[in-house]
């Protein structure tokens, strides 16, 4: 859950899964549904995707029991580089090299690292090797990380509190803030399209499931234009997925890692007592009638929301 996320926006959704799940074994016979309905809201669901295949793996290949080294955490799906060093060196003692962005900032400044990230990482990594201690290794990568998260901040370090800044090369020079050097940021494109909000007279709103593939799979969404990170979709009433009084309900802006995304939002009311709407929406697409009061009880993304609260103030 911390990768690319705050321990803040993290902390109640890691409080609710154990409270649902509360070990790995109830973890991997969840419901793939349940889960992403439990996430929703947290973002990059790949992770939610790769945490169950994870769980799942651990109990049907180990016995339930997670490898403690991490060259083998890093076999498990969703598990790159810093995930498994991080929990092998503080779950499990294995003498590895921890490097998060803290810890990238710290040792990029103490050593004044001049080759750009991400190529520096490894530079940092094999000047932290040496001199990691074998009784408890975990100790220094939680140090690191707790040094990069407080004092040797972004902006503004506080050099003067750090027990590092007599050995500190930046800090001699005065460069602080240079460091660690990154490449010249890439603009994000911004893509558009178009989202339909149908909304029955007894407050129930259409829904339906996303493809098992790409960007938000499996997650519930109201129809939109085919839109992606490398292409807009329609934008016009003349795209909407069936027949209705479609009305402009106004622009969102969402974005993601790699693009912002801009969606003109219609939204058309229909009796309640209309039943082959699933006809005449998109062929072979999962749809379903969804209470706008139970909505929490969906697996929509925060785009989603979005779209849904510009429709339904």
């Amino acid at each position: 859950m911390l990768q690319q996320t705050t321990v803040t926006a993290v902390k109640p959704y890691y409080e609710k899964f154990l409270s649902l799940w509360p070990d790995v074994a109830d973890l991997a016979s969840a419901e793939d549904e349940a889960v992403m309905v439990a996430w929703a809201g947290l973002g990059y669901y790949s992770r939610a995707r790769n945490l169950l295949k994870c769980a799942r793996t651990v109990v049907s290949d180990f016995s339930g029991k997670f490898p403690e080294t991490a060259t083998e955490l890093q076999k498990l799906p969703g598990i790159g580089p810093y995930t498994a060093a991080a929990v092998a060196a503080i779950a499990f003692r294995d003498p590895v090299a921890v490097v998060d962005g803290n810890v990238e900032r710290v040792v990029t400044r103490l050593l004044a690292i001049e080759h750009p990230l991400p190529q520096a990482k490894e530079l940092v990594r094999s000047a932290l090797q040496p001199i990691i201690p074998t009784e408890r290794p975990g100790d220094l990568a939680q140090a690191s990380m707790d040094l990069g998260a407080t004092l040797c901040s972004p902006k503004r370090p506080a050099c003067s509190l750090c027990p590092l800044h007599e050995n500190c090369q930046a800090f001699s020079a005065g460069t602080q803030e240079r460091f660690p050097v990154k490449l010249p940021k890439v603009k994000k494109p911004t893509r558009k399209g178009a989202a339909f909000v149908l909304i029955r007279d007894d407050q129930h709103i259409w829904l339906q499931k996303r493809g098992p593939s790409g960007l938000l799979a499996d997650m519930s969404e109201v129809p939109t234009t085919s839109w992606s990170s490398r292409q807009d979709g329609e934008t016009s009433v003349s795209a909407a997925p069936c027949t209705a009084d479609w009305k402009n309900a106004g622009q969102i802006r969402h974005t993601f890692t790699h693009f912002h995304l801009e969606l003109s939002v219609y939204s058309a009311a229909m009796a309640s007592g209309t039943h082959d709407i699933a006809a005449q929406i998109v062929p072979n697409t999962v749809g379903w009638w969804s209470d706008l009061e139970k909505l929490n009880d969906e697996a929509l993304p925060n785009l989603m929301r979005k779209v849904i609260a510009r429709a339904v103030p």
